[in-house]
């Protein structure tokens, strides 16, 4: 699980990433990013609507297996950002750890928030 000091608190510290963000989309996921270099840390939050998936259970694991995704790549960014990452199709509980993997890795290669390394 993902750090609580690396998670959003409350629905109203999202609302400026909302408005003023930058967004990439795959099929299953859209990455919504902005600098934040007023933070210490990076804060990455999971979007899952309930017409994406019902069940809370199923929300809940689709959540839980992004967040861990999300908790390896945390040390390859650059620098502080806000990233939202909104689940869009129900076809992630069932997608492989490898698929969910690569896809939330080719989008965050699209942004900036990636070291040159």
């Amino acid at each position: 699980m993902l750090a609580a000091r690396n998670r959003f608190h409350g629905h109203a510290s999202q609302k400026y990433l909302y408005k003023n963000g930058t967004s990439v989309r795959s099929h299953w996921v859209v990455i919504k990013y902005i600098a934040n270099p007023r933070r210490k840390q990076s804060r990455v939050s999971v979007v899952i609507s309930k017409k994406v998936h019902k069940s809370a259970v199923g929300r809940n694991r689709i959540r839980r297996r992004v967040y861990e995704i999300v908790r390896h790549e945390l040390p390859k960014f650059s620098g502080i950002y806000d990233i939202a990452i909104i689940i869009v199709s129900g076809e992630t509980i069932t997608a492989s750890h490898e698929d969910l993997a690569g896809t939330i890795h080719s989008l965050l290669a699209q942004t900036s928030v990636y070291s040159s390394k």
